[in-house]
C-alpha cells in the first residue's frame, strides 16, 4: 500500500472515530438530565393543591415550577446551575396578602410610628422627636389607638397647637377611620366647627374643635398634605416591598388606589426595581372609574388591576361602623354609611356592566345588611364575578346566607379578630359579638375564603394571620382557650386562605397560590414547619428564604 493510500485510511478513521465520541458524548450528556433552571430538594414542600399532596423536591425553569416528585425523581431527570438543599425544612407558596395597604403602609414607613403608644402623652413625646428631623412641612404619624390606653377617651388637639403651632399636623388613628388634627392643618382645609358632611363627623365640644375627625373628615385635611414626589413614591414603594419580602409575601392586594399610581408602578416594574406581585383595587372616584373603563383590565406577570374599592362605613374602635342597632357602650349612636345608599347601588351597577370586580369594605352589620342586599340585587344570583366584602367583621345571623346565594366572597382580616377582642363585647354586647369575626360561618358560604392582614393597621407578619386564624390568640397568647373558638379555621384551611384561595379571590388560581406544574415559581422557606409544629413556635417562626419567580428576593441574613 502507498504511503499516500495509507494516510487516507487513517485519515478516514480517525473522522469515524471523533464522530463516534461525539455521538457518545452527546448520549452521555442527554442522560444527565433535562435542563432547568433551578432545582430545590430535601424539603418538606407544602403543594396546597387540590389534594394537599407535600413533596421532597421541584424544579424550575424560565419562573415556573416544570416538575414536582421525591428528591431522587427530580435529580434523576433534571439538572441546573442552581440547586437548594432545604435541609429538611418546609417550603410553601408564597404568601398573599388578600388585603393590605401597601403603598399606605411606604408611607407610614416615612413618617411618625405611633404604633403601640399606651398614652396620649408618648403620642405627643415621639412626634416631637419626629420633628426634630422634620422641621418642615406637615408632620404625619399613624397608629394611636385610643382602646390601648388607660385613659380610652379620644384626646383632643390641645397638645398639639402648643407644640406645633405654625405646623399642621395629622395624626391617623390605627385603623385610618380616625385622626387628631392641629388648628393649623384645620385651618389648612378651611375646617369650621359649623362644616357638615356625609359620612364623617368634625368633633366639637361647646362650639370649638376638638381636631378629632372621623371617617369622610379625615380626607377633608389628608387632601390638604403635598403630594409625594417622584422619588418620594418610589422611596415608599420599594421600602414596603424590602419589608414585605422579608415577611415571606410575593402577592398582596392593595386595597384603595388612584389611577396615576397605577402606571407609576408598571413603570417600576418595567425596570425590575418592583418585582412584588400586586393586585390593585382603584378607589371609588370617578377618574377611577372612567380611566379602567376607558383602558380596560390590566394584566401582566405582576400587575392585575380589575377592580374597584368601595367604602360602606367605618370602623369599629372609633365606632364609625354602621350597625342595625346601636352601640352597647354608646347607646346614642349606631354609626353611619360613608354614603347614601343610592351610590353603592349605582357603582354597583356600573361596575357590573362593565365586567369589573366590586369590593366594598362593610364592618357593621347594617353595612354589611345593605351591601349584601345590593349585590344580590345587582348579580342576580349564582355567578362567577366573585364580588367581594371586605372585612365582612359583624354579619346578623340571618344575612350570612346572602354571601352565598349570590356567591359574594367575604375577606377576612383574623388579627383583627384578636385586636378587637379586648373591647368587641363592649362595643357590640354578648350576643351580637357572636356574629362578629366569624370565619367559620363565612368559609361554610362558599367553601373557600380568602386571608390578609390589613396592614398597616395591623402587623404585616402573616405568621400573625396564621395563629389568629387557627388560635384565635394574640401575640401574647391570650386568651387561654382562644377567643370564640367555634369560628377558628384549621391549619389547612389557613393556609390555603393565604395562598390558593386568596390567589382565588383575585382571579389568579391558574398562574399562583399553589406549587404546582405551570404555575410561577413562587415559594418561601421557613425555618419551622407551621403545619406540623405546636402553636408555641409558630410566632417565633422565621423566613429564611423568599422566591418570586425561581428568583431570590430576600435571605435571613
Amino acid at each position: 500500500m502507498t504511503q499516500a493510500v495509507q494516510a487516507f485510511y487513517t485519515f478516514n478513521n480517525m473522522n469515524k472515530l471523533n464522530a463516534t465520541l461525539l455521538l457518545c458524548s452527546m448520549l452521555l450528556f442527554s442522560c444527565m438530565g433535562k435542563k432547568a433552571d433551578l432545582i430545590v430538594y430535601n424539603a418538606k414542600v407544602y403543594t396546597v393543591n387540590d389534594k394537599f399532596d407535600t413533596v421532597e423536591a421541584f424544579a424550575v425553569k424560565d419562573g415556573k415550577i416544570i416538575e414536582l416528585g421525591s428528591n431522587a425523581d427530580i435529580e434523576k431527570v433534571y439538572d441546573a446551575p442552581e440547586r437548594i438543599d432545604a435541609g429538611g425544612k418546609a417550603v410553601y407558596p408564597g404568601f398573599i396578602d388578600a388585603h393590605a395597604h401597601f403603598y399606605g403602609y411606604g408611607e407610614s414607613l416615612q413618617s411618625a410610628n405611633l404604633t403601640g403608644t399606651k398614652s396620649w402623652a408618648e403620642v405627643c413625646a415621639k412626634l416631637e422627636a419626629f420633628a426634630k428631623d422634620h422641621p418642615e412641612g406637615w408632620l404625619i404619624g399613624r397608629g394611636w389607638d385610643q382602646n390601648d390606653w388607660s385613659d380610652k377617651t379620644f384626646p383632643d388637639k390641645a397638645a398639639l397647637d402648643r407644640l406645633f403651632p405654625n405646623q399642621p399636623v395629622l395624626l391617623t388613628r390605627i385603623d385610618g377611620h380616625a385622626a387628631i388634627a392641629n388648628q393649623k392643618a384645620l385651618d389648612a382645609a378651611g375646617i369650621k366647627a359649623s362644616y357638615e358632611l356625609t359620612g364623617g363627623d368634625i368633633v366639637a365640644k361647646n362650639g370649638k374643635l376638638t381636631g378629632l375627625l372621623i371617617d369622610n373628615a379625615v380626607d377633608l385635611v389628608s387632601s390638604k398634605i403635598p403630594p409625594a414626589t417622584a422619588e418620594q413614591q418610589e422611596k415608599i414603594l420599594l421600602d414596603a416591598q424590602k419589608n414585605c419580602f422579608a415577611a415571606g409575601l410575593t402577592t398582596i392586594d392593595d386595597c384603595g388606589v388612584d389611577a396615576p399610581l397605577v402606571e407609576f408602578i408598571e413603570g417600576l416594574q418595567a425596570s425590575n426595581k418592583l418585582k412584588m406581585r400586586l393586585y390593585l383595587m382603584l378607589s371609588d372616584k370617578k377618574e377611577n372609574y372612567d380611566y379602567l373603563f376607558k383602558r380596560g383590565a390590566v394584566k401582566t406577570d405582576r400587575l392585575n388591576v380589575r377592580s374597584f374599592k368601595v367604602y360602606a362605613d367605618g370602623a369599629l374602635g372609633s365606632r364609625g361602623a354602621c350597625l342595625l342597632h346601636p352601640y352597647s357602650d354608646m347607646p346614642g349612636k349606631q354609626g353611619f354609611l360613608l354614603s347614601k345608599p343610592e351610590h353603592f347601588e349605582e357603582v354597583a351597577k356600573k361596575i357590573a356592566r362593565n365586567k369589573f370586580q366590586m369590593c366594598t369594605h362593610a364592618i357593621g352589620d347594617s353595612a354589611n345588611r345593605a351591601i349584601l342586599k345590593i349585590y344580590n340585587k345587582v348579580l342576580g344570583g349564582t355567578n362567577d364575578a366573585r364580588w367581594r366584602i371586605e372585612h365582612a367583621q359583624v354579619v346578623a345571623p340571618e344575612d350570612f346566607a346572602l354571601f352565598g346565594k349570590a356567591k359574594i366572597v367575604p375577606s377576612v382580616q383574623p388579627t383583627h379578630a384578636t385586636s378587637d377582642m379586648y373591647w368587641a363585647a363592649e362595643r357590640l354586647g354578648n350576643e351580637r359579638v357572636k356574629g362578629a369575626y366569624a370565619y367559620k360561618q363565612l368559609l361554610k358560604q362558599n367553601g373557600w375564603l380568602p386571608l390578609g392582614t390589613d396592614f398597616p393597621v395591623e402587623q404585616i407578619n402573616p405568621l400573625f394571620t396564621f395563629y389568629a386564624a387557627t388560635a384565635r390568640k394574640d401575640a401574647a397568647n391570650y386568651p387561654a382557650g382562644g377567643f370564640q373558638m367555634e369560628n377558628a379555621l384549621t391549619k389547612e384551611e389557613a393556609l390555603r386562605g393565604m395562598t390558593i384561595w386568596a390567589a382565588k379571590a383575585n382571579f389568579e388560581e391558574k398562574e399562583k397560590g399553589s406549587l404546582e406544574e405551570g404555575k410561577f415559581a413562587d415559594f418561601i422557606i421557613l425555618d419551622h414547619d407551621i403545619m406540623s409544629n405546636d402553636d408555641a413556635k409558630i410566632l417565633n417562626t422565621q423566613v429564611l428564604k423568599t422566591y418570586i419567580n425561581g428568583e431570590k428576593v430576600y435571605e435571613k441574613k
